[in-house]
């Protein structure tokens, strides 16, 4: 098969668990070799085939450095995991314009390296599907990312909450030009809104009738201070809209982030809280708590989102890639249930 040349976005934990995942499965071969992989093969497609050919940050102990070092730079404080080789590709200045926020300001040092062109470089180095990994918060900062994939001829996965792929506008742009876009949000692999949308289908499912539920994520790391100044509003409405459409009739639901624990490094402590009545009208209740390190959630999810784009590209689909969308984010361009999003999914790939 084909290499998948990849563009990125940020360089932050998100970047380091992908790249650090791309060397740990490289070499597997065997799907019981794989574990914590939900595909070892998709569409044909290995990790192995997966080659970032570009990266883009804005902090001076990435930017000019290779890749296999940027990633394990500070402000990053994403586990180790493996010893990365080097790929000789180095990490270009992008623009900061809204990438930092107040609270992020103080974290990031940012390099005095004049910016690169960056469609220039999309185009040089052959890249086919820009990943978006900024911060919550810089929205005008992914929308002018998604410009610069557009200029290049280059397909575009946005993680953030911000509405990119689930905005018909944008949609649209990528349609006209012929390219696939996914987004918006992506799901973690072990997260807490597909942990809460399962129990509460399974609640469902089972004659349970839900009345009241929440879900409150503290976390450390850059983007937990970004989303807790920026985009706990926007999270809190994704996360809730999501949660909601796992349930077939109206309940109260709260579900999104919270808060910004310095010490908890790369981790993310989740907790559940649902209220409901079964049989008789009597009532249950549920309080749960999920700890999980935030980084490597993305790495299988973003495995899978990347290698359906390449198959995307390959069928010459273009606009929002609804069964991607749906498979890996929290805000597709249309909510369905998790049942309709793999089935979805699968349909796709095959």
């Amino acid at each position: 098969m084909s290499k998948i040349r990849v563009a990125l976005v940020g360089v932050g934990n998100c970047a380091s668990a992908l790249v650090q995942g791309l060397q740990y499965y490289g070499s597997c071969q065997k799907e019981e070799e794989c574990l914590g992989l939900r595909n070892l093969l998709l569409g044909g497609f290995h990790p192995k085939d997966i080659e970032i050919v570009a990266a883009f940050d804005i902090d001076s102990r990435k930017v000019g450095k290779d890749l296999s070092e940027a990633v394990f730079a500070e402000p990053n404080n994403a586990p180790k995991l493996v010893d990365v080789t080097p790929p000789n590709v180095f990490v270009h200045k992008g623009p900061i314009l809204d990438g930092l926020g107040e609270y992020t300001r103080k974290a990031v040092k940012t390099s005095s390296l004049p910016e690169a062109n960056v469609a220039g470089v999309l185009k040089e180095s052959d890249a086919e599907i820009v990943v978006d990994l900024l911060p919550s918060g810089a929205v005008k900062a992914s929308q002018w990312y998604a410009e610069q994939a557009l200029i290049a001829g280059c397909a575009f996965v946005n993680t953030t909450p911000n509405f990119i792929a689930s905005d018909t506008a944008w949609a649209h742009r990528f349609e006209m030009a012929g390219l696939p876009i996914a987004g918006d949000d992506l799901i973690d692999q072990v997260g807490s809104t597909t942990l809460h949308k399962t129990l509460l289908k399974l609640l469902s499912m089972n004659g349970v009738r839900i009345t009241q539920t929440y879900q409150l994520d503290v976390g450390g790391g850059t983007e937990s201070l970004d989303t807790l100044e920026r985009t706990k509003d926007v999270k809190r409405t994704v996360k809730t809209q999501s949660v909601e459409a796992a349930l077939p009739y109206k309940a109260e639901v709260v579900a999104g982030s919270t808060d910004y624990v310095d010490f908890l490094q790369n981790k993310r402590d989740s907790y559940f809280w649902i209220k409901g009545m079964h049989f008789c009208n009597v009532p249950v209740q549920i309080d749960l708590k999920l700890s999980t390190v935030d980084a490597p959630n993305a790495g299988s999810v973003l495995f899978d989102v990347i290698r359906a784009v390449k198959i995307a590209l390959g069928k010459e689909l273009d606009g929002a890639i609804l069964p991607i969308c749906a498979y890996a984010f929290k805000h597709p361009p249309q909510q369905v249930s998790l049942e309709t999003a793999e089935k979805m999914f699968a349909d796709f790939i095959s």
